[in-house]
């Protein structure tokens, strides 16, 4: 009798090949089809065979919009407290702590200046891989000053949202960012300064109640999801059935929801495009 067997070498190894490497090859959630991951990146994160946008981060957005790739960060210093103490299965300091090391931000927006087309803005990018873009008190901060420094240099402001909502870590604290980036909104408003707003998967919660959906111009990104509740919620407290595509970019659009919907190789395009027909 054996008393210790010899771990089996994979299949490809046996036979003398190498192994796939992993992160090689992505499923797509739209299709299902396999993609190679290096065409995907090419193809801007799309779905070369059926369009399905894959989520991105704020760096890469930020890259795919301003000119340089880069742009001026502002306000990258403000960093998020925890006012209530709270914990749940994970204290609230130790997942702000993990989420920073992991995103390499302070929090769940990045706030640069640059330009778009030779148009200088001041660009706001929600980031879903900070604890799913919840908008906390730095988020609603971060975003105050960023439609004050619009006002400041008069140029537009452009913000692409990305959210699962208000953080619950932070309580009503979370929830007075609605008006407090609302109320700045209608200053720059007041000022005749244009503020576009871009919409991506998905957009929801407390950020789809406010800044989100106030733009003098509303896009958003084929199939994205937006909405306060999730169709879930809604479902189970209607107890009705929804209609096809419910929530997703281009339903809301065939109901004025939305102003137009744009695929992100022409997103740029589009946003200087707009800037120009508002005077910029």
């Amino acid at each position: 009798m054996a008393w210790f067997r010899k771990a089996k070498k994979p299949k490809a190894v046996r036979e003398g090949r190498s192994p796939v490497p992993q992160g090689l090859w992505v499923k797509c959630e739209g299709c299902r089809e396999i993609i190679y991951s290096r065409e995907l990146e090419r193809n801007f994160r799309i779905c070369p065979k059926c369009g399905y946008h894959f989520k991105i981060g704020a760096r890469r957005r930020i890259e795919l919009l301003i000119d340089d790739g880069i742009g001026r960060e502002v306000f990258a210093g403000i960093r998020p407290a925890d006012p209530l103490g709270f914990s749940d299965t994970k204290a609230y300091k130790d997942r702000l702590e993990h989420y920073q090391e992991k995103v390499d931000s302070n929090d769940a927006v990045i706030v640069v200046e640059g330009e778009i087309e030779s148009i200088a803005v001041v660009l706001i990018v929600m980031e879903y891989g900070f604890m799913g873009g919840s908008m906390g008190s730095v988020v609603g901060e971060k975003i105050t000053r960023a439609v004050e420094l619009a006002i400041e240099r008069e140029v537009p402001l452009l913000a692409v949202s990305a959210s699962g909502g208000a953080r619950m870590q932070e309580g009503v604290l979370s929830l007075m960012q609605m008006g407090k980036i609302s109320a700045a909104l209608a200053r720059l408003r007041s000022q005749g300064q244009p503020y576009l707003s871009i919409l991506t998967d998905p957009t929801t919660g407390g950020v789809t109640a406010s800044f989100a959906m106030l733009g003098d111009l509303n896009i958003a990104e084929p199939g994205a999801l937006i909405g306060f509740a999730g169709p879930r919620v809604i479902q189970q407290t209607i107890g009705q059935d929804l209609p096809e595509g419910f929530q997703r970019s281009e339903f809301l659009l065939r109901h004025g929801f939305l102003d137009v919907v744009v695929d992100r190789t022409e997103m740029k395009a589009t946003v200087a495009r707009a800037l120009r027909h508002f005077g910029a």
